[in-house]
């Protein structure tokens, strides 16, 4: 084997094994085995082939990390006209897509705002089919809009703080994690078939932050 390829070979060694060593806090409980298909740090331009930016809410990446607020007042005053308030843009609303049906996704987060609203923050699990919604004193997973509403004490995710969220999903079971407090959520009626994407939803005139993100496939 020639010297440069060999080089090559350890440095892809090192780079696997740091992935893996970041993540080795976090141990799966619906899969034995997973392989990495996204990861981003947010040091460059956001990747548009994982990520889609609604309601022309404001996203950046700066300073290694992912930024999101409200969409320009122009914006706002035009769909207010339109009689679409619902889709202004008062939050950051942003999609990741081209996820694995059956997935882990970690991810050091957080939203901010003066308060949370009835309905935000949230993330859903593809769109509109199974949505966490975040309170101050509780979690609330709707499965399928409103098929099934399952309402739990911890984990909780603050506002105003940074917070390390995993998410595991497959048929029948859905484990969420947030600063190591997890719930196993189990129904007949959770199924990711189709629906391969996040949506990270904030409250009004709030912001959300993403400072890493890790997807891997569940096998």
């Amino acid at each position: 084997m020639k010297k440069t390829s060999l080089v090559v070979l350890v440095l892809s060694l090192f780079a696997s094994m740091a992935v893996q060593a970041g993540d080795a806090e976090y141990k799966p409980e619906l899969f034995r085995k997973t392989r990495l298909v996204y990861s981003d740090d947010f040091n460059g331009k956001l990747d548009r082939k994982y990520w889609e930016v609604r309601q022309s809410s404001t996203w950046v990446v700066e300073d290694g990390l992912l930024k999101g607020s409200q969409s320009s007042k122009e914006f706002q005053a035009k769909k207010i006209a339109q009689g679409d308030k619902a889709h202004a843009g008062f939050k950051p609303v942003i999609w990741l897509k081209e996820l694995p049906e059956n997935f882990v996704c970690t991810m050091r987060m957080r939203y901010d705002a003066k308060d949370y609203h009835p309905k935000f923050p949230l993330l859903d699990l593809g769109h509109h089919i199974h949505t966490l919604t975040f309170a101050r004193e509780a979690t609330t997973l709707t499965i399928k809009r409103d098929v099934e509403k399952v309402k739990v004490e911890a984990p909780l995710l603050p506002l105003n703080q940074w917070v390390d969220v995993a998410l595991e999903l497959k048929k029948g079971d859905l484990v969420v994690s947030i600063d190591g407090k997890k719930h196993h959520f189990q129904s007949s009626n959770i199924d990711p078939t189709g629906h391969h994407q996040i949506d990270f939803k904030g409250v009004d005139f709030g912001t959300c932050q993403i400072d890493h993100i890790r997807i891997w496939e569940g096998l």
